[in-house]
């Protein structure tokens, strides 16, 4: 049985929650996103707090819905951030708008272009900074990034996530 079902989510305030049968919509100062509930699930909005049931004994399904509401209203509240790191030599980031150039080594450059509702930030050379208000959508445009050269296990080198351990293989010896 999920326990994280039971706990209420707290709308803070600036933030509008509408429930009209299984679809959730949330507005703060950050934006708004929709959600379309589970038919197993049952969504009471009630003083201020978003409250989650399971109608046929679907508890697990009804955690995982609480959750993507409680992500909802974090996320136009305050917002998600995913910071990158580049390590290696000549490894570039630099962002133009909707697009983020890399140099990873490459014979060639590399460029993305940023989805609407994402910003990518580059503070320094080194380090990508992906922002936005859904949680899913941040996480996916970082391991986007993260995928076009992966940390290798034997110098560190590729594009890592900020605080991402990288354990290290022991070169062959002769």
């Amino acid at each position: 049985m999920s326990r994280i079902a039971k706990q209420p989510v707290v709308v803070p305030k600036g933030v509008e929650v509408r429930v009209e049968g299984q679809h959730v919509a949330v507005k703060g100062p950050k934006g708004a996103l929709e959600l379309d509930v589970h038919e197993s699930v049952e969504v009471r909005l009630e003083e201020g707090a978003v409250r989650v049931a399971p109608r046929n004994g679907a508890w697990a399904l009804a955690g995982t819905m609480r959750s993507l509401i409680n992500n909802m209203v974090l996320g136009v509240s305050q917002g998600f951030e995913k910071k990158l790191e580049l390590v290696g030599v000549g490894y570039r980031a630099q962002a133009q708008g909707r697009k983020l150039n890399l140099s990873l080594g490459f014979s060639h450059p590399v460029e993305i272009e940023v989805p609407e509702g994402i910003s990518v930030e580059t503070p320094s050379q080194t380090e990508i900074v992906v922002k936005g208000i859904d949680k899913q959508q941040v996480g996916q445009v970082a391991a986007q990034i993260r995928a076009l050269r992966p940390p290798e296990p034997y110098k560190g080198k590729g594009v890592r996530y900020a605080n991402e351990q990288i354990i290290r293989k022991e070169a062959k010896k002769k």
